[in-house]
Protein backbone atom coordinates (compact mmCIF):
# COMPACT_ATOMS: atom_id res chain seq x y z
CA UNK A 1 0.00 0.00 0.00
CA UNK A 2 1.23 3.36 -1.00
CA UNK A 3 1.81 5.97 1.38
CA UNK A 4 -0.19 9.41 0.98
CA UNK A 5 -0.18 12.72 1.66
CA UNK A 6 -2.65 15.88 2.29
CA UNK A 7 -2.01 18.31 -0.52
CA UNK A 8 -3.86 22.12 -0.50
CA UNK A 9 -3.66 23.83 -3.68
CA UNK A 10 -5.22 26.91 -4.53
CA UNK A 11 -7.19 27.03 -7.91
CA UNK A 12 -8.61 30.47 -9.74
CA UNK A 13 -10.38 30.93 -12.78
CA UNK A 14 -10.96 34.72 -14.34
CA UNK A 15 -11.85 33.30 -18.23
CA UNK A 16 -15.15 32.01 -19.77
CA UNK A 17 -17.53 30.07 -17.40
CA UNK A 18 -15.50 30.68 -14.12
CA UNK A 19 -17.73 28.50 -11.72
CA UNK A 20 -17.69 25.40 -14.36
CA UNK A 21 -14.25 25.69 -15.10
CA UNK A 22 -13.17 25.57 -11.16
CA UNK A 23 -15.81 22.23 -10.90
CA UNK A 24 -14.13 21.06 -13.98
CA UNK A 25 -10.80 21.33 -12.46
CA UNK A 26 -11.85 19.34 -8.86
CA UNK A 27 -13.24 16.53 -10.85
CA UNK A 28 -9.87 16.09 -13.21
CA UNK A 29 -8.05 16.07 -9.63
CA UNK A 30 -10.29 13.73 -7.86
CA UNK A 31 -9.59 11.34 -10.96
CA UNK A 32 -5.94 11.54 -11.47
CA UNK A 33 -4.59 12.99 -8.30
CA UNK A 34 -6.17 11.85 -5.81
CA UNK A 35 -9.46 11.80 -3.61
CA UNK A 36 -10.94 15.43 -2.83
CA UNK A 37 -11.02 15.54 0.79
CA UNK A 38 -11.84 19.57 1.97
CA UNK A 39 -13.49 21.89 -0.78
CA UNK A 40 -13.54 25.70 0.41
CA UNK A 41 -16.24 28.46 0.05
CA UNK A 42 -15.50 30.38 -3.29
CA UNK A 43 -14.05 33.71 -3.41
CA UNK A 44 -14.80 36.31 -5.84
CA UNK A 45 -12.14 39.00 -5.78
CA UNK A 46 -9.81 41.37 -8.15
CA UNK A 47 -6.98 39.85 -10.61
CA UNK A 48 -3.93 40.29 -8.79
CA UNK A 49 -0.65 41.94 -10.26
CA UNK A 50 -2.57 43.13 -13.79
CA UNK A 51 -5.48 43.91 -15.28
CA UNK A 52 -8.14 41.43 -15.61
CA UNK A 53 -11.67 40.50 -14.97
CA UNK A 54 -12.35 39.64 -11.84
CA UNK A 55 -11.25 35.78 -10.40
CA UNK A 56 -13.12 33.03 -8.61
CA UNK A 57 -10.88 30.89 -5.76
CA UNK A 58 -10.97 28.15 -3.93
CA UNK A 59 -8.78 26.10 -2.04
CA UNK A 60 -8.68 22.54 -1.48
CA UNK A 61 -7.50 19.15 0.03
CA UNK A 62 -6.33 16.21 -1.65
CA UNK A 63 -4.98 12.53 -0.40
CA UNK A 64 -2.48 11.78 -2.78
CA UNK A 65 -0.28 8.84 -3.60
CA UNK A 66 2.19 10.80 -6.44
CA UNK A 67 5.78 11.93 -5.28
CA UNK A 68 5.96 15.95 -6.27
CA UNK A 69 7.64 15.92 -9.51
CA UNK A 70 4.34 13.97 -10.50
CA UNK A 71 1.90 16.10 -8.81
CA UNK A 72 3.54 18.92 -10.60
CA UNK A 73 3.31 17.13 -13.92
CA UNK A 74 -0.18 15.93 -13.66
CA UNK A 75 -1.29 19.58 -12.47
CA UNK A 76 0.12 20.96 -15.11
CA UNK A 77 -1.63 18.63 -17.77
CA UNK A 78 -5.10 19.12 -16.16
CA UNK A 79 -4.56 22.89 -16.86
CA UNK A 80 -3.70 22.07 -20.49
CA UNK A 81 -6.83 19.79 -20.83
CA UNK A 82 -9.02 22.30 -19.45
CA UNK A 83 -7.94 25.28 -21.81
CA UNK A 84 -4.72 26.78 -19.92
CA UNK A 85 -2.31 28.73 -22.56
CA UNK A 86 1.37 29.68 -21.22
CA UNK A 87 2.94 32.11 -22.72
CA UNK A 88 6.54 33.40 -22.85
CA UNK A 89 5.08 36.70 -22.00
CA UNK A 90 6.43 37.87 -18.18
CA UNK A 91 4.08 38.97 -15.34
CA UNK A 92 0.32 37.57 -14.72
CA UNK A 93 -2.21 37.34 -17.57
CA UNK A 94 -5.73 35.96 -17.54
CA UNK A 95 -6.56 32.76 -17.36
CA UNK A 96 -8.96 29.82 -17.79
CA UNK A 97 -7.62 28.05 -15.05
CA UNK A 98 -4.99 28.33 -12.89
CA UNK A 99 -3.67 25.58 -10.06
CA UNK A 100 -1.00 25.75 -7.37
CA UNK A 101 0.56 23.57 -5.10
CA UNK A 102 0.49 25.54 -1.63
CA UNK A 103 1.56 22.96 0.24
CA UNK A 104 2.89 18.84 0.60
CA UNK A 105 1.94 17.57 4.08
CA UNK A 106 4.55 19.38 5.99
CA UNK A 107 7.38 18.99 3.57
CA UNK A 108 10.02 21.60 2.47
CA UNK A 109 10.90 21.17 -1.55
CA UNK A 110 13.10 23.36 -3.62
CA UNK A 111 13.53 22.71 -7.11
CA UNK A 112 14.46 24.36 -10.09
CA UNK A 113 10.73 23.25 -11.14
CA UNK A 114 9.03 23.34 -7.98
CA UNK A 115 9.24 25.12 -4.64
CA UNK A 116 7.04 24.21 -1.76
CA UNK A 117 5.38 25.74 0.29
CA UNK A 118 4.27 27.97 -2.09
CA UNK A 119 6.78 30.98 -1.94
CA UNK A 120 3.83 33.51 -2.44
CA UNK A 121 0.84 31.62 -0.65
CA UNK A 122 1.22 34.04 2.31
CA UNK A 123 1.35 37.14 0.75
CA UNK A 124 -2.19 36.33 -0.95
CA UNK A 125 -5.68 37.08 0.15
CA UNK A 126 -7.57 35.07 -1.84
CA UNK A 127 -5.21 32.15 -0.96
CA UNK A 128 -5.04 32.72 2.62
CA UNK A 129 -9.00 33.07 2.76
CA UNK A 130 -9.88 29.76 1.32
CA UNK A 131 -7.32 28.40 3.11
CA UNK A 132 -8.33 29.39 6.65
CA UNK A 133 -12.04 27.59 5.29
CA UNK A 134 -10.35 24.10 5.15
CA UNK A 135 -6.82 24.23 7.03
CA UNK A 136 -7.12 26.81 10.24
CA UNK A 137 -4.83 25.18 11.83
CA UNK A 138 -2.04 23.73 9.39
CA UNK A 139 1.24 25.32 9.92
CA UNK A 140 3.00 26.86 7.29
CA UNK A 141 6.36 24.72 7.74
CA UNK A 142 8.98 27.92 7.29
CA UNK A 143 6.97 30.60 8.42
CA UNK A 144 5.56 28.22 11.62
CA UNK A 145 2.43 30.35 11.44
CA UNK A 146 -0.81 28.86 10.57
CA UNK A 147 -3.71 29.64 8.06
CA UNK A 148 -5.68 31.78 10.02
CA UNK A 149 -2.68 33.55 11.66
CA UNK A 150 -0.77 34.34 7.97
CA UNK A 151 -4.25 35.76 7.34
CA UNK A 152 -4.67 37.79 9.56
CA UNK A 153 -0.92 39.77 9.12
CA UNK A 154 -1.56 39.54 5.45
CA UNK A 155 -1.29 42.74 3.97
CA UNK A 156 -2.84 42.27 0.64
CA UNK A 157 -5.37 45.21 0.24
CA UNK A 158 -7.45 43.49 -2.23
CA UNK A 159 -11.23 42.81 -1.57
CA UNK A 160 -12.11 39.17 -1.25
CA UNK A 161 -15.82 38.28 -1.47
CA UNK A 162 -17.35 35.42 -0.40
CA UNK A 163 -20.19 33.93 -2.93
CA UNK A 164 -22.98 31.05 -2.57
CA UNK A 165 -21.39 29.23 -5.07
CA UNK A 166 -21.16 25.33 -4.23
CA UNK A 167 -19.31 22.96 -5.64
CA UNK A 168 -18.49 19.20 -5.33
CA UNK A 169 -15.66 16.73 -4.87
CA UNK A 170 -16.90 14.24 -7.53
CA UNK A 171 -19.48 13.92 -10.41
CA UNK A 172 -21.25 11.37 -7.98
CA UNK A 173 -21.71 13.79 -5.20
CA UNK A 174 -22.69 16.45 -7.75
CA UNK A 175 -25.31 14.49 -9.29
CA UNK A 176 -26.60 13.07 -6.04
CA UNK A 177 -27.42 16.21 -4.19
CA UNK A 178 -30.06 17.37 -7.12
CA UNK A 179 -32.03 14.09 -5.63
CA UNK A 180 -34.56 14.23 -8.58
CA UNK A 181 -33.63 14.99 -12.47
CA UNK A 182 -36.31 14.29 -15.51
CA UNK A 183 -34.91 14.48 -18.64
CA UNK A 184 -37.52 14.98 -21.26
CA UNK A 185 -37.49 15.44 -24.96
CA UNK A 186 -39.84 14.41 -28.04
CA UNK A 187 -40.08 11.07 -29.47
CA UNK A 188 -37.05 9.42 -30.56
CA UNK A 189 -35.00 12.44 -28.82
CA UNK A 190 -32.89 9.59 -26.84
CA UNK A 191 -33.85 10.59 -23.24
CA UNK A 192 -34.57 7.57 -22.19
CA UNK A 193 -30.84 6.39 -23.11
CA UNK A 194 -29.78 9.51 -21.52
CA UNK A 195 -31.48 8.55 -18.66
CA UNK A 196 -30.11 4.89 -18.26
CA UNK A 197 -26.58 6.41 -19.03
CA UNK A 198 -26.87 8.66 -16.18
CA UNK A 199 -28.76 6.71 -13.93
CA UNK A 200 -25.53 3.87 -14.81
CA UNK A 201 -22.50 6.34 -14.17
CA UNK A 202 -23.55 8.03 -11.27
CA UNK A 203 -25.54 4.97 -9.02
CA UNK A 204 -28.98 6.84 -9.56
CA UNK A 205 -32.99 5.29 -9.44
CA UNK A 206 -33.79 5.08 -12.84
CA UNK A 207 -37.90 5.57 -13.43
CA UNK A 208 -38.65 4.97 -16.95
CA UNK A 209 -41.90 5.36 -18.29
CA UNK A 210 -44.28 2.25 -19.12
CA UNK A 211 -45.98 3.09 -22.11
CA UNK A 212 -45.67 -0.11 -24.49
CA UNK A 213 -48.15 -1.67 -22.77
CA UNK A 214 -50.56 0.82 -23.65
CA UNK A 215 -53.63 -0.64 -25.56
CA UNK A 216 -54.90 2.50 -27.10
CA UNK A 217 -51.46 3.87 -28.05
CA UNK A 218 -51.59 1.72 -31.76
CA UNK A 219 -54.98 2.56 -32.37
CA UNK A 220 -54.65 6.12 -31.71
CA UNK A 221 -51.70 5.98 -34.49
CA UNK A 222 -54.52 5.14 -36.78
CA UNK A 223 -57.49 6.78 -35.86
CA UNK A 224 -56.25 10.43 -33.47
CA UNK A 225 -59.68 11.38 -33.22
CA UNK A 226 -61.51 8.69 -31.87
CA UNK A 227 -58.84 7.62 -29.44
CA UNK A 228 -57.55 10.28 -28.03
CA UNK A 229 -59.55 11.21 -25.43
CA UNK A 230 -59.18 7.59 -23.85
CA UNK A 231 -55.43 7.28 -24.60
CA UNK A 232 -54.00 10.47 -22.87
CA UNK A 233 -56.79 9.63 -20.01
CA UNK A 234 -54.89 6.49 -20.01
CA UNK A 235 -51.67 7.57 -19.73
CA UNK A 236 -52.70 10.47 -16.78
CA UNK A 237 -53.52 7.48 -14.78
CA UNK A 238 -50.73 5.49 -15.70
CA UNK A 239 -47.95 8.25 -14.94
CA UNK A 240 -49.33 9.49 -12.23
CA UNK A 241 -49.66 6.28 -10.66
CA UNK A 242 -46.28 5.22 -11.32
CA UNK A 243 -44.98 8.19 -10.88
CA UNK A 244 -46.27 8.81 -7.44
CA UNK A 245 -44.88 5.36 -6.59
CA UNK A 246 -41.54 5.48 -7.75
CA UNK A 247 -40.68 8.97 -6.62
CA UNK A 248 -42.07 8.35 -3.15
CA UNK A 249 -40.14 5.17 -2.72
CA UNK A 250 -36.67 5.60 -1.23
CA UNK A 251 -33.72 3.74 -2.55
CA UNK A 252 -31.25 3.98 0.27
CA UNK A 253 -28.68 2.55 -1.84
CA UNK A 254 -29.09 5.12 -5.21
CA UNK A 255 -27.63 8.50 -4.37
CA UNK A 256 -30.46 10.56 -6.61
CA UNK A 257 -33.24 9.45 -9.00
CA UNK A 258 -33.85 10.39 -12.80
CA UNK A 259 -36.45 9.65 -15.03
CA UNK A 260 -36.97 9.86 -18.86
CA UNK A 261 -40.55 11.68 -18.11
CA UNK A 262 -42.07 14.16 -16.49
CA UNK A 263 -45.42 13.92 -15.47
CA UNK A 264 -46.53 17.05 -17.00
CA UNK A 265 -45.81 15.64 -20.33
CA UNK A 266 -49.25 14.74 -20.29
CA UNK A 267 -50.67 18.12 -20.16
CA UNK A 268 -48.56 19.02 -22.83
CA UNK A 269 -49.70 15.56 -25.48
CA UNK A 270 -53.00 16.34 -24.33
CA UNK A 271 -53.06 19.62 -25.32
CA UNK A 272 -51.87 18.77 -28.87
CA UNK A 273 -54.45 16.17 -29.47
CA UNK A 274 -57.53 16.97 -27.93
CA UNK A 275 -60.46 18.64 -28.77
CA UNK A 276 -60.93 22.33 -26.68
CA UNK A 277 -64.08 20.54 -25.06
CA UNK A 278 -62.10 17.40 -23.81
CA UNK A 279 -58.81 19.07 -23.26
CA UNK A 280 -60.39 21.29 -20.30
CA UNK A 281 -62.14 18.84 -18.78
CA UNK A 282 -58.94 17.32 -18.76
CA UNK A 283 -57.17 20.01 -17.27
CA UNK A 284 -59.29 20.00 -14.35
CA UNK A 285 -58.17 16.27 -13.90
CA UNK A 286 -54.61 17.16 -14.30
CA UNK A 287 -54.22 19.68 -11.89
CA UNK A 288 -55.40 18.06 -9.18
CA UNK A 289 -53.28 15.05 -9.81
CA UNK A 290 -49.87 17.69 -10.76
CA UNK A 291 -50.39 19.29 -7.25
CA UNK A 292 -49.34 15.71 -5.77
CA UNK A 293 -46.54 14.56 -7.61
CA UNK A 294 -42.33 15.15 -6.77
CA UNK A 295 -40.84 18.09 -9.07
CA UNK A 296 -37.33 17.72 -10.29
CA UNK A 297 -34.65 19.84 -8.77
CA UNK A 298 -33.91 19.82 -12.74
CA UNK A 299 -35.72 20.07 -15.82
CA UNK A 300 -33.74 18.67 -19.28
CA UNK A 301 -35.21 19.00 -22.55
CA UNK A 302 -33.63 17.03 -25.11
CA UNK A 303 -34.30 19.16 -28.34
CA UNK A 304 -34.18 17.13 -32.16
CA UNK A 305 -34.97 18.71 -35.05
CA UNK A 306 -38.12 16.54 -36.27
CA UNK A 307 -35.80 15.34 -39.34
CA UNK A 308 -33.17 13.73 -36.98
CA UNK A 309 -36.33 12.52 -35.10
CA UNK A 310 -38.13 10.95 -37.94
CA UNK A 311 -34.77 9.26 -38.57
CA UNK A 312 -34.50 8.37 -34.87
CA UNK A 313 -38.17 6.30 -35.01
CA UNK A 314 -37.54 4.52 -38.19
CA UNK A 315 -33.97 3.07 -36.96
CA UNK A 316 -35.86 1.86 -33.64
CA UNK A 317 -38.35 -0.14 -35.51
CA UNK A 318 -41.56 -0.10 -33.56
CA UNK A 319 -44.29 -0.88 -36.00
CA UNK A 320 -47.04 1.55 -34.36
CA UNK A 321 -44.66 4.87 -34.33
CA UNK A 322 -43.60 4.75 -38.06
CA UNK A 323 -46.88 6.28 -39.31
CA UNK A 324 -46.24 9.41 -36.92
CA UNK A 325 -46.41 13.00 -39.43
CA UNK A 326 -44.10 15.13 -39.24
CA UNK A 327 -46.33 18.10 -38.43
CA UNK A 328 -47.17 16.25 -34.88
CA UNK A 329 -43.54 15.98 -33.62
CA UNK A 330 -43.40 19.84 -34.74
CA UNK A 331 -46.21 20.38 -32.13
CA UNK A 332 -44.76 18.50 -29.21
CA UNK A 333 -41.34 20.43 -29.42
CA UNK A 334 -43.50 23.43 -29.71
CA UNK A 335 -45.65 22.43 -26.74
CA UNK A 336 -42.64 21.79 -24.99
CA UNK A 337 -41.06 25.08 -25.77
CA UNK A 338 -43.87 26.62 -24.65
CA UNK A 339 -44.37 24.96 -21.07
CA UNK A 340 -40.59 26.05 -20.47
CA UNK A 341 -41.23 29.32 -21.25
CA UNK A 342 -44.23 29.62 -19.66
CA UNK A 343 -42.82 28.30 -16.44
CA UNK A 344 -39.73 29.86 -15.32
CA UNK A 345 -39.37 28.40 -11.97
CA UNK A 346 -39.28 24.73 -12.77
CA UNK A 347 -35.16 25.28 -13.12
CA UNK A 348 -35.38 23.91 -17.12
CA UNK A 349 -32.34 23.68 -19.48
CA UNK A 350 -32.72 23.24 -23.28
CA UNK A 351 -29.88 20.94 -24.94
CA UNK A 352 -29.55 21.19 -28.47
CA UNK A 353 -28.88 17.36 -29.16
CA UNK A 354 -29.37 17.81 -33.25
CA UNK A 355 -26.20 17.42 -33.99
CA UNK A 356 -24.81 14.80 -30.89
CA UNK A 357 -24.74 11.44 -30.71
CA UNK A 358 -24.03 10.94 -26.83
CA UNK A 359 -24.68 6.76 -27.62
CA UNK A 360 -21.34 6.17 -30.08
CA UNK A 361 -19.65 9.40 -29.25
CA UNK A 362 -18.25 9.82 -25.64
CA UNK A 363 -17.38 13.46 -25.91
CA UNK A 364 -21.22 14.45 -26.85
CA UNK A 365 -22.23 12.70 -23.82
CA UNK A 366 -19.36 15.03 -21.63
CA UNK A 367 -20.61 17.87 -23.52
CA UNK A 368 -24.48 16.77 -22.20
CA UNK A 369 -23.37 16.39 -18.40
CA UNK A 370 -20.90 19.48 -18.41
CA UNK A 371 -24.35 21.56 -19.46
CA UNK A 372 -26.73 19.80 -17.01
CA UNK A 373 -23.46 21.15 -14.32
CA UNK A 374 -22.67 24.43 -15.77
CA UNK A 375 -26.98 25.19 -15.71
CA UNK A 376 -27.14 23.93 -11.68
CA UNK A 377 -23.76 24.83 -10.61
CA UNK A 378 -24.98 28.86 -11.96
CA UNK A 379 -29.20 28.45 -11.14
CA UNK A 380 -27.97 27.07 -6.97
CA UNK A 381 -26.33 30.92 -6.96
CA UNK A 382 -27.65 32.90 -4.49
CA UNK A 383 -26.03 36.00 -4.72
Amino acid sequence: MKHTKTVYFSLGSNLGNRILQLQKAIFEIAKNVGPVTQISKVYQSPSWGFEGDNFLNICIAVTTALNPQKLLDTVLAIEISLGRVRTAEKGYQSRSIDIDILYYDQEIINTEQLEIPHPQLHLRKFVLAPLADIAPQFYHPKLQKDSRNLLQECRDKGIITPTNYTLYSTPESFFGQLQFIAIEGNIGAGKTTLARKISQDFNGKLILERFADNPFLPKFYEDQARYAFPLEMSFLADRYQQFTDDTQQFDLFKNFMVSDYDIYKSLIFAKITLQEEEFSLYRKVFNFMYKEVKKPDVYVYLYQHTPRLLDNIKKRGRDYEQKIPSDYLDKINRGYLDFIKSTPDTNSLIIEVSDLDFVAHKEDYQEILQQIIAFMLTKKRKL
